[in-house]
């Protein structure tokens, strides 16, 4: 096919807006296209069809969500309670329906008209996701059983020793398919990207709960331990560095990741914590951590939440490097935000999202959910993170 013949205008498919038309000569994406027998077709993220998790996901049954926790996917007052097995928003599969609508030409001149006929779906690949295996761990000690992901980097050596990072999503994903954690957001897929491989070969776990792990009582269901267990299952199954393992979660995960910290704090080097909150009673142990926290002043119980801990990690003696950024800032920005938050040379980095920024300039339907897929999208904040060892 000749790419020179293609433009957005030629294909047309249904319920989504076309934004590339390229020939190339694989089926894969690519930055700028080859005259090959296929013909790629990118399309908008934004459109609702392209929506593969939640009640609002094209498919998707009525029954919604989990909420709390300042929005959606979270514990909180009215919001899903700890041992809750209630699915959250449903994993619907990827489709789409292709119609030529423009004339194309193939390299040696041959022209083909429209024809009006509409292709289906007949097989899906998922970039990245399709990268990690899914597994079940039994615990012993528990009882419990946890389903997971696990990304292993390309060409794996044993000999060698890598970082992991566990990734634990929100309550609007409890008890769906193993998979939810990878295609509801960014927050275990970011780490097992081509690119983020290329910087820092790691593992990726990303437990996926059958119930609601913690709520506001702080008191965790029984999977907070099997999740333990499961981290020191899988280092000691793979050449794990465990002085490079990193924890990171939103809202539930987040959360979880500030209470394991807490209770076990030589398990992890550091931590990512994304719109999540903890007593700050018991947060005096995290002045001896890494940590970098992200979350929105708008969220009305994560943001006042870790204005607490961290007045207390400060009050323990620990700095900590503060900022407020523009939720709706470019990559180029972002990177420079984070850069000069680094020059503070803090353990505990506070990155906060100014008033309005999330849901004004991103589209977000909450500042809660929001921050989530902005966070995660920051490749500076994960440098940062695996620089960090015990």
């Amino acid at each position: 096919m000749a790419g020179s013949s293609l433009s957005a205008s030629a294909f047309a498919v249904t319920d989504r807006t076309v934004t590339r038309v390229y020939a190339n000569t694989s089926a894969a994406l690519a930055e700028r296209g080859r005259d090959g027998r296929h013909v790629i077709v990118e399309l908008s993220p934004d459109d609702r069809a392209a929506l593969l998790w939640g009640k609002d996901a094209v498919g998707a049954s009525s029954s919604p969500a989990p909420s709390g926790s300042g929005g959606p996917g979270g514990p909180g007052a009215g919001g899903p309670t700890a041992g809750d097995t209630t699915p959250g928003g449903p994993i619907v599969p990827a489709k789409a329906t292709v119609t030529q609508t423009g004339t194309v030409t193939t390299t040696h001149g041959r022209s083909y008209a429209p024809s009006g006929t509409a292709v289906a779906t007949s097989a899906v690949v998922n970039p990245i996701v399709d990268d990690f295996e899914q597994f079940t761990f039994d615990d012993p000690e528990t009882g419990r059983s946890l389903k997971y992901n696990l990304f292993t980097p390309k060409g794996y050596d044993p000999r060698r020793k890598y970082p992991l990072v566990l990734f634990m999503h929100d309550a609007s994903v409890v008890n769906v398919d193993t998979v939810g954690p990878l295609v509801q957001g960014l927050g275990a897929v970011c780490w097992a990207s081509p690119e983020a491989q290329a910087r820092h070969e790691s593992f990726v776990l990303a437990p996926e709960y059958g119930e609601v792990v913690i709520d506001d009582t702080y008191q965790p269901t029984s999977l907070f331990e099997t999740t333990v267990h499961l981290v020191e299952a899988v280092s000691e199954q793979y050449s794990i560095d465990t002085k490079r393992r990193y924890t990171t979660g939103q809202s539930m995960g987040a959360m979880l990741s500030l209470g394991l910290n807490i209770r076990y704090p030589d398990l992890f080097a550091a931590a990512y914590i994304v719109a999540g909150q903890w007593p700050d009673g018991q947060a005096a142990p995290l002045a001896e951590k890494k940590l970098w926290i992200v979350v929105s002043q708008d969220d009305d119980k994560a943001f006042p939440g870790e204005n607490a801990i961290t007045s207390v990690i400060q009050a323990e003696g620990t700095k900590v490097g503060t900022a407020v950024w523009d939720a709706g800032s470019t990559a180029g920005q972002f990177a420079a935000d984070v850069r000069n938050l680094e020059k503070q040379r803090a353990p505990v980095n506070y990155a906060t999202f100014q008033t309005g920024t999330v849901t004004g300039t991103t589209g977000a339907t909450s500042a809660h959910m929001g921050t989530w897929q902005i966070a995660y999208s920051i490749p500076g904040i994960r440098d940062w993170i695996m620089k960090q060892s015990l």
